[in-house]
């Protein structure tokens, strides 16, 4: 049986944010359920990747908007 439907892949930010905020920031995410999932890169360093679904940038972008004014979250893209 083939299978006819596209699959995009998701887009890949990377960003450093405070160190006591990581598990935080990752908790949010997974209750956006299928937004974006969250990647520890580094712990040390409190660098992290969200890994943001087809059609869900706009979403991630406010959610990130709103983060910011309570964490340090650096682009370093």
């Amino acid at each position: 049986m083939s299978d006819n439907r596209t699959f995009e892949s998701t887009s890949r930010q990377l960003f450093r944010v405070d160190r006591k905020a990581v598990c935080y920031i990752k908790f949010i995410f997974e209750a956006y359920d299928g937004i974006a999932m969250v990647e520890t890169i580094d712990p040390y360093a409190a660098c992290i990747a969200l890994h943001i679904a087809p059609g869900c940038e706009a979403e991630v972008d406010a959610l990130l908007n709103d983060l910011r004014k309570e964490h340090l979250m650096e682009c370093i893209n």
